[in-house]
């Protein structure tokens, strides 16, 4: 881990420039947040200070548990989509793949063809309308002094604008294909319960052709914000497939060796309580903490995408391995002008299937599935009895095997930082924990952070 540097948060509007003079901090001190906005979910930090030393540092998740996979149990395996869809609001396309794709394991059948293209372009309009979101809406303001988009936006109108435009047809392609853009309910276990005609299709394509420019100037932009010096020696983990960039499809492999198809995943992860939150802490049996998300994916992935995505990543600045969570914001910019890209290759081949969804009979079985979230890898796991009814169900959200390493990274970032200013201070470890973009519910709420300094 190298030093990061000193930034000068500033405030509504200013953007950080030269810093004052550093005091020495003082022994004992509390940094206290009392509403971290711009993260989904509620929860807390709490660091805890002695002399020069991090003690410890706690990702208090508070939100009541929701027993998902509980209330699945009994449900027919039909009903899977629908159900897991509303765990989140943000990336509910995510949760619908990779059940369907758990029964579809668990049943024996593979979903091909047009059918397979429409869910990944599907799948292209969460990660679009989610990376934006996140991009220009959630932690920009972050490299820019601002405290918050609202604020941001005074100042930078025209950007925001095409940033919301860019959005709106990620929205767009959901709502198409999902029959609404919140929730969708038009996939089913085998396919869709409708497909579009290619006409219905065809506005898509021109709104996307239009805002593509938008998706470049996007990345043009962050790739211009200043970044901590910061990096740790992760082990990334994400899918990888044979061909493709990881939507749906492939193995779990890591940046440390691990290379096991997605049935074995509970022999190598394990989720584990903590005393201080209500989210599972997930790591490597064999190594511990790891992470997953943009970073995991395009490092483990960077020969997957096109020449033409690649070159547009090194002239935003990035290499091919980038270790520096901060830089995140740029990765999934670029991974945002791959899903327009992949969206339109999609659209000009678009050819209708035959019928909208595959016969999946049931069978007593289980059967996995994963997908990539834009967070980060989604693990799903189902056993079915004959008549298709849910017996047990494992679901593993992708911020649930982030948080140790956030907490590490906390760890590391503050007491690298401890003679840093208050304010700057609290301002980059607000920013550490959004590099995440953590989902910790549905809804957008806060974060307080309280930093303790116990006497050396």
């Amino acid at each position: 881990m190298s030093r990061p540097e000193a930034e000068r948060p500033a405030a509504k509007g200013r953007t950080p420039g030269t810093a004052a003079p550093r005091k020495r901090a003082p022994a004992s001190r509390t940094i206290r947040v009392d509403a971290l906005a711009r993260v989904e979910g509620e929860g807390g930090i709490l660091v805890r200070v002695r002399g020069a030393r991090v003690d410890e540092v706690q990702l208090r998740i508070y939100e009541p548990p929701r027993f998902f996979e509980a209330f699945l149990r009994g449900r027919a395996f039909t009903e899977a989509p629908d159900i897991t869809a509303r765990i989140c609001g943000i990336c509910p396309v995510a949760y619908q793949m990779s059940s369907v794709h758990a029964m579809e394991a668990a049943c024996g059948v593979t979903v091909g063809g047009a059918l397979r293209e429409l869910r990944r372009l599907l799948y292209c309009g969460e990660w679009i309308e989610s990376h934006v979101l996140h991009v220009a809406m959630l932690q920009a303001p972050d490299f820019l002094g601002y405290e918050s988009a609202l604020h941001m936006a005074k100042d930078h109108p025209g950007l925001v604008a095409k940033a919301l435009a860019l959005k709106k047809a990620g929205n767009a392609i959901v709502e198409i294909l999902g029959g609404r853009e919140i929730h969708p309910v038009n996939v089913r276990v085998g396919g869709f319960y409708r497909v579009p005609a290619r006409r219905e299709l065809a506005p898509l394509a021109v709104e996307l052709a239009e805002v593509r420019p938008v998706a470049e100037e996007l990345l043009r932009w962050v790739s211009g914000f200043s970044f901590p010096d910061f990096s740790c020696d992760y082990e990334f983990v994400s899918l990888r497939h044979p061909s493709e960039y990881p939507f749906c499809e492939g193995r779990v492999v890591s940046s440390k060796g691990l290379d096991v198809a997605v049935a074995e995943f509970e022999e190598h992860f394990v989720e584990e309580h903590v005393a201080h939150s209500n989210a599972l802490h997930s790591r490597l049996r064999a190594r511990g903490p790891y992470f997953v998300g943009p970073l995991a994916r395009y490092n483990l992935n960077f020969d997957r995408l096109p020449s033409g995505i690649q070159e547009a990543a090194r002239r935003a600045g990035l290499p091919e391995v980038v270790r520096n969570p901060f830089q995140g914001i740029v990765v999934r910019a670029v991974e945002t002008l791959w899903a327009v890209d992949e969206a339109l290759r999609i659209l000009g081949s678009y050819d209708p299937p035959p019928a909208p969804f595959v016969e999946v009979p049931p069978r007593a079985a289980s059967g996995a599935g994963a997908s990539e979230a834009p967070r980060g890898l989604l693990y799903h796991r189902y056993g079915i009895d004959a008549r298709g009814l849910i017996q047990d169900a494992r679901i593993v959200p992708p911020t649930a095997q982030n948080l140790r390493t956030v907490e590490d990274d906390l760890r590391a970032f503050v007491e690298a930082n401890l003679d840093l200013p208050q304010e700057r201070l609290v301002w980059r470890t607000e920013q550490a924990v959004r590099n995440y973009d953590p989902c910790i519910s549905c809804a957008t709420h806060a974060i307080p952070l309280r930093i303790e300094r116990l006497p050396g």
